[in-house]
Order: structure tokens, then sequence, then C-alpha cells
């Protein structure tokens, strides 16, 4: 069974090999920087603390940033992917980013990990008090689009952006 955690450095091997998987591509929700080092435990490990730090309120965040919630998708010990909960919106995020980003490990796809990974952090933006979420993918990722629809997201536009052309999409957070 699948489990959302924190991200933990014990998943270092794991999460290096599902890193080999994207060849490159990004990594949406997984908070990894173009600039981060993560093949060194020490630099790995630094890394996950930074992540960790992003959800901690009570200091602010990073410059240009927003506070965020980072988890792993995992099996056993198994990184099979990442998502993450932005708190708020800077308007970076309100135009092209939304509140929450998700990858999964291409060894790991069409198994319904993302459309239940969302799920379950919609809980955490529920607690967290927001009444509503934007998520956005590529116009042209249809199983994205299906994982956001299929957690009740609702198409408010395609538009251009910094990033290219951007589906966004509104999921409502009903209280119960």
């Amino acid at each position: 069974m699948p489990e959302l955690i924190t991200p933990t450095t014990r998943l270092h091997a794991s999460w290096l090999e599902a890193r080999a998987e994207f060849d490159g591509a990004h990594q949406d929700g997984s908070g990894l920087a173009p600039d981060d080092e993560t093949d060194s435990p020490a630099g790995f490990a630094a890394w996950v603390d930074r992540l960790l730090r992003r959800a901690d309120t009570s200091v602010p965040p990073e410059e240009g940033r927003v506070h965020a919630t980072h988890r792993w998708i995992v099996e056993g010990d198994t990184y099979l992917g990442a998502i993450d909960l932005r708190h708020e919106l800077n308007d970076f995020l309100l135009e092209a980013g939304g509140h929450i980003g998700y990858s999964i490990r291409p060894s790991a796809r069409r198994r319904g990990l993302a459309t239940w990974a969302l799920g379950e952090n919609l809980h955490l933006a529920r607690r967290l008090g927001l009444p509503r979420v934007l998520v956005t993918c590529d116009p042209g990722n249809e199983p994205s689009a299906r994982t956001i629809r299929s957690n009740g997201g609702v198409l408010e536009d395609v538009r251009e952006t910094v990033i290219g052309p951007t589906s966004r999409y509104w999921i409502g957070l009903s209280r119960s």
C-alpha cells in the first residue's frame, strides 16, 4: 500500500533511482531546484532539511517562495513520487504554478498514485483552512488533467504563462 511520508534521508538510494528514471525532466512537487546537490549523503540531507523547513510557518519562507508542505509517495522503502502543498499563492503560483504540484516516477505510473496522493493532499489543504486550491498542468498532459478532474478540478482557463501554456483548475474544498 502506498503512503505519504515526510521526506527522509533514509530513502536516498531509492530517490536517486527514481531521479534517474526522470532522465533530467522536471519533477513537479519535489521541491528540487536545478542547483540542488543531491548525489552525496550530505547534499541530500541538506536538501531534505530545506524541504522540511519550508513547512515551518514560524520562520519566513525563502526569497520568492511561500511556505509549503512536501510529502513523498512511497511503498515500503521505495520512493514513488512527490507531492507538495503551497500554503498560499504568490503572483507566479497564481498565474502558473498553483497550490499543488506532483510527480510520479515513470516506472510507477498508471497505478492511480497521483490521483490518490492529490486526494490525500486535499485533506491537508482543508486543515490549513484553504477554501479552494489551484492545480495546474500542461494542456497536453491528459493523464494529469484526468487526475485533477478526478479530484473535483474544474478548468478555469488555459493561458499563456511564463512557463508556457498552462491549464488552470480549481478544486473547491468543502469543510466536511
